[in-house]
């Protein structure tokens, strides 16, 4: 990839010319402010993802929406090809929002195994407060008094604070690590998730369009009749059983190795017009989009995430 091997700021770096960026106030970054220093910047991480989980479900209701346009469109055409290869592939459409919505849900599970870190470094900073204010506490009073027999209590409470510090730091260390990485390997695994089930997706989309004559007719010709209905519906049938065999194979630990295997132009029946297998949304064929059919499936409602 063409990037720096970095993307951490230099904010050491006195030779940068850049301006610094002031950030507008507002009620969330006074509560960024008076969180401990040790769990700030985590609480930024947070509160930035929850950001991004936002957009995605945002994503996931634009396509929902943009699927009933174009299935709405595609009926006032008029045109028996274009009016039903539209309102499919708007399923295929709304079947890649729900995906989007799936993906929030995902990302804000593992928004949530950060959280644990970030609750166990706020735990942790009043030790290492405590630590600090005794050792500044000895090193005054030496200057100051070094007779004074106060400093054996207080190098004795510096003591017992190491040590309690030592034991907040040591379950710090071992907590930031074991969730760091269960978080990134949940987000990881959804981004994977999501990318496989779009280009199935996609993939059988771009067979739909297959289904559409656009050859070019002189004027006075009239259009072969379309005979595609029966193919295009069969393209939700495969694209509902790939998800399925996509499910599958997740929960036997293939992630995708069969579903992600599908030729564009792939006519095989796998599911039949019968099929009765269900999709994230639905059982795909059943599905339609146009107005005054059966009200298509709506997608998962939005995960409840907090802004914190």
């Amino acid at each position: 990839m063409n990037r720096s091997l970095s993307v951490r700021s230099g904010k050491g770096n006195s030779n940068s010319s850049s301006p610094a960026h002031r950030k507008g106030f507002s009620f969330a970054s006074l509560r960024g402010t008076i969180q401990p220093e040790l769990s700030r910047r985590l609480y930024r991480l947070i509160k930035s993802t929850n950001n991004l989980i936002t957009a995605h479900e945002t994503a996931g209701k634009e396509r929902n929406t943009i699927a009933q346009e174009l299935s709405e469109w595609g009926e006032q055409t008029q045109d028996e090809a274009v009016s039903d290869i539209s309102d499919k592939i708007g399923v295929i459409l709304s079947e890649l929002g729900a995906q989007e919505d799936s993906y929030a849900h995902n990302l804000d599970d593992a928004r949530g195994i950060l959280k644990t870190i970030r609750n166990t470094e706020k735990s942790v900073q009043p030790s290492r407060d405590n630590k600090g204010k005794i050792a500044d506490e000895i090193q005054k009073l030496k200057l100051k008094e070094p007779q004074n027999t106060r400093l054996v209590i207080l190098e004795q409470e510096l003591v017992r604070a190491e040590a309690e510090n030592l034991v907040a730091e040591a379950q710090l260390t071992n907590i930031t690590r074991k969730k760091l990485r269960e978080a990134y390997d949940a987000e990881f695994a959804a981004v994977i998730e999501r990318a496989e089930k779009q280009i199935i997706l996609a993939k059988h989309g771009k067979r739909l369009l297959s289904l559409i004559d656009d050859s070019p007719i002189t004027p006075g010709d009239a259009r072969k009749v379309y005979d595609q209905g029966g193919a295009a519906r069969q393209v939700l049938n495969d694209a509902e059983d790939d998800l399925k065999s996509w499910e599958i194979n997740k929960e036997n630990g293939f992630i995708g190795n069969e579903a992600t295997g599908i030729s564009a132009s792939s006519g095989i029946s796998r599911g039949g017009e019968g099929s009765t297998k269900s999709s994230a949304t639905g059982t795909l064929t059943d599905q339609t989009l146009k107005t005054g059919d059966e009200e298509f499936a709506s997608a998962s409602s939005s995960p409840s995430h907090d802004g914190q």
